[in-house]
């Protein structure tokens, strides 16, 4: 896993909150030569995405927040999208980061389905509800955006939490997370590809 490169995208609107520290529990089992970079989506705010796809192309970000995204993504191994469970799917911010995913395929010279093309995706996320079912849909939109770019899917390490610091007395999340980034991870496939 040495030559392996994580970016853990926070979205949530509060610093330092269930999912995030759910994130950095399971961060801290990955060997110190294995490589982490963590972008906070509300300390680097993503203008809302401009669908150009039937107007024009769209130009590679060469500055701000966005660049910042592009480049880090571009240069990860493995995608940590980290976001509380809101209204039963992703949050806002990571939304508007997944958003610009339709941009950057689009944009030319940055080849972004093939970079992304066997790397893996994972999800990290706090829940307030106990049936973790509830989480279906945040899962499905991981599962299918990777699926979508042929990449493989890690799976969305659940934990429950609804006030700051909550997700520390899951024991079976904190257990979960020693372990998480420990397997391989399968090459997603969408629900209907599934035998």
């Amino acid at each position: 896993m040495s030559d392996r490169n994580f970016l853990f995208v926070l979205g949530s609107s509060r610093s330092g909150g269930n999912s995030e520290i759910l994130a950095r529990k399971a961060a801290e089992q990955l060997p110190p030569s294995t490589g982490q970079t963590w972008i906070d989506l509300s300390e680097h705010r993503l203008p809302e995405f401009e669908d150009l796809r039937h107007d024009s192309d769209h130009v590679r970000p060469r500055e701000g927040a966005t660049a910042l995204l592009l480049d880090a993504t571009l240069a990860a191994t493995d995608v940590v999208i980290v976001s509380p469970l809101y209204w039963y799917s992703v949050s806002t911010p990571t939304k508007r980061y997944l958003d610009h995913w339709s941009g950057w395929l689009r944009t030319p010279g940055v080849d972004f389905k093939d970079t992304l093309g066997g790397r893996t995706l994972w999800g990290v996320t706090a829940l307030a509800h106990t049936e973790e079912v509830v989480a279906d849909p945040l899962v499905g939109t991981l599962n299918n955006s990777a699926a979508y770019l042929g990449m493989r899917f890690g799976g969305v390490l659940l934990g429950n939490g609804s006030k700051p610091g909550d997700v520390l007395t899951d024991t079976a999340a904190l257990t979960r997370a020693k372990t998480f980034f420990a397997g391989d991870a399968p090459l997603a496939r969408f629900a209907y590809e599934q035998d």
